[in-house]
């Protein structure tokens, strides 16, 4: 599957704007790290797009992920993309396991991204200077981007066997890099 056929499916099935727009994060997040790991940053870069492509469509576990599966294979995705899919649901774990460089990533910036929006959303400049500091102190406020599991974000690092503060600044350049896409662009004075 091409990265345009790849959007094209998730433009069919994700109607929601911000899940797009989730979409855009964590592939992003995911090619900088496939350049990391010297992996196909394609292959990396589908699985982050198509992530969570069917969670309108089916939101509730164990459907989410499973029923994409399907449709994936329809289609002739790779098995890898597909695997790192189902990787990264819990549900799909004993089939599945996150025993593989493009599982750990994909399960380790799925969650960071979703909270470093939240982080940019509510900053001037918005991805512009935003810090490990910053981010740590936010991840400290359950109030805060509440459905965000702060364990996923801390156990995600670990699965990379980075450090924390090195995985955000990670995720926070690779969406950098998308940033007009992502709506995140600095506020104009």
């Amino acid at each position: 599957m091409t990265r345009d056929e790849a959007w094209s499916l998730l433009c069919e099935y994700t109607r929601s704007d911000s899940l797009r727009k989730h979409a855009l994060a964590v592939e992003a997040a995911m090619r900088r790290y496939a350049r990391g790991f010297g992996a196909d940053e394609q292959q990396w870069g589908l699985a982050g797009l198509l992530h969570d492509f069917d969670y309108e469509r089916q939101p509730d576990p164990p459907q989410h992920t499973r029923e994409g599966a399907k449709v994936l294979r329809e289609r002739g995705v790779d098995e890898e993309v597909i695997g790192a899919i189902m990787a990264h649901a819990d549900w799909n774990l004993d089939e599945f396991p996150r025993d593989r460089p493009i599982r750990k990533a994909l399960f380790a910036v799925d969650e960071l991204c979703g909270f470093l929006t939240a982080c940019a959303l509510v900053r001037p400049g918005r991805l512009e200077g935003l810090e490990p500091r910053s981010v740590r102190k936010k991840l400290k406020t359950p109030a805060f981007a509440a459905s965000v599991s702060r364990q996923d974000i801390e156990q995600g690092a670990a699965l990379l066997g980075i450090e924390l503060d090195e995985h955000i600044d990670n995720c926070v350049a690779a969406m950098r890099s998308v940033a007009r896409e992502l709506g995140l662009e600095p506020a104009s004075a």
